[in-house]
């Protein structure tokens, strides 16, 4: 089977929309949506909507610390994600906010966890940027594979027999081998808000038969996003860093 693996989608729906018309054409059965929604975009409520009919055919969506904080406020956010995470909570009406409220922190299946942030502790926000995050992320689960997102950069860690753990850079659009016996944990970049240099939007697709991940990078109509940013008064730093995917 073939799992797309959407994260930090972040009310971007023009990316969204491209990533899924993706994952359809390669082949994709299942959608898996690690978290971030909201946030920084201008289409919270249409984003939700689209992913909570998803979730109706079956797509399985986490929650991620964007979508707590539209309904419990900002907490260490900055400046710019403060403002917008506070518009957000505007936006949305009581059923989308009861949506997001209830939705889980991880989902697990066969030898796969599903986080949007650090594994061994979902609710505190963890990034997993390092060997040292990736490492303490393994240590605190019984999971095989842990996909997440987050950060916004991909990347890729294996813990070997040996306890061994080697850090990785995704190359775009490569499925790579997640091989026995190795751990591994696998950060998706952002769909909505790729900050590694990189504007196309980033999505995961994990195949279980053959056991591979791909970073697939899709391009998408970043001016018409970046517009919608700057129509609804959002800082215009959320806007010009679409362009540059930093």
């Amino acid at each position: 089977m073939r799992i797309a693996l959407l994260a930090d989608v972040h009310a971007n729906l023009e990316a969204l929309e491209a990533c899924l018309a993706h994952a359809t054409a390669h082949g994709a059965e299942r959608l898996v949506f690690l978290g971030d929604l909201v946030g920084y975009g201008a289409d919270p409520a249409a984003v939700v909507a689209r992913v909570r009919g998803l979730a109706e055919s079956g797509a399985i969506v986490l929650r991620g610390n964007h979508d707590e904080a539209a309904l419990t406020g900002p907490r260490n956010f900055s400046r710019n994600a403060a403002v917008a995470i506070r518009w957000t909570a505007d936006q949305l009406p009581m059923p989308t906010r009861a949506y997001l409220g209830g939705l889980p922190l991880t989902h697990e299946e066969e030898d796969r966890l599903y986080t949007h942030a650090d594994g061994s502790d979902p609710g505190a926000w963890n990034y997993v940027t390092d060997s040292t995050a990736a490492r303490e992320s393994l240590e605190g689960t019984q999971a095989r594979l842990t996909f997440c997102g987050h950060t916004h950069v991909p990347a890729l860690f294996g813990l070997t027999a040996t306890e061994k753990l080697v850090a990785h850079t995704p190359t775009s659009n490569v499925l790579l081998p997640l091989m026995q016996p190795r751990r591994w944990v696998a950060v998706i970049g952002s769909v909505g808000q790729p900050r590694d240099g990189n504007p196309a939007a980033c999505y995961g697709l994990l195949d279980t038969a053959a056991c591979t991940c791909g970073w697939m990078r899709v391009a998408y109509d970043v001016p018409a996003a970046a517009a919608k940013i700057r129509a609804a008064g959002l800082p215009e730093f959320l806007a010009d860093r679409l362009f540059t995917g930093t």
